[in-house]
């Protein structure tokens, strides 16, 4: 079985530059997640696919559809994106999911030409859940340097929590850590 989702996320990662504008590959102390967005950041729609194996086998999917543009903060050149992010997990006993409302944005900054910060949240109320998760929350935070035009490193703390849908039942933080990680885009 572990074979065949590594031969399965071999060929998706091999197929992504036919169809992907950017791939990003990040890791934690316990997990591993790839991200592939579909459109550059000069289109107006960005959509995106990731999976995060968790240790534990745990598996989480994620689904991205955001209208986005370019701005400023004060005068810092801005890319900014509001939209759905959609997350389905599954554990060993439990599973679930929801469609949560949010954003992102990345600035850059023009004194150190390469480097920028961006961040991501997203939340689903009860009543965007599913399965076994009440609600959830999804927060990225990020620093980037662009190492060469097609290629940059980062290094942030993503944090991915569900509460469940059982009385008396803890919050569960299905990812939480600080990563590393790279970029490629195609």
């Amino acid at each position: 079985m572990k074979i065949t989702r590594i031969s399965a996320l071999a060929l998706s990662l091999a197929a992504a530059p036919v169809f992907a504008s950017d791939l990003d590959l990040s890791l934690t102390n316990d997990s591993v997640k790839g991200q592939v967005n579909f459109f550059g950041t000069q289109d107006e729609l960005q959509l995106g696919a990731g999976y995060t194996y968790h240790e534990g086998s745990r598996h989480i999917g994620n689904v991205d559809f955001h209208a986005q543009g370019r701005t400023a903060l004060g005068n810092l050149p801005t890319t900014a994106g509001i939209g759905l992010r959609g997350i389905a997990w599954d554990d060993d006993q439990v599973d679930g999911g929801a469609v949560g409302l949010g954003g992102f944005a990345t600035v850059n900054i023009p004194d150190v030409p390469g480097l920028s910060v961006s961040g991501s949240l997203h939340y689903a109320p009860s009543i965007l859940s599913f399965g076994d998760s009440d609600d959830m929350t999804s927060v990225e935070l990020r620093g980037s340097y662009r190492v060469i035009r097609n290629a940059e490193v980062f290094a942030g703390y993503r944090y991915l929590n569900t509460e469940l849908d059982f009385r008396g039942s803890p919050d569960i933080n299905l990812d939480e850590g600080v990563m590393a990680g790279m970029k490629i885009f195609f």
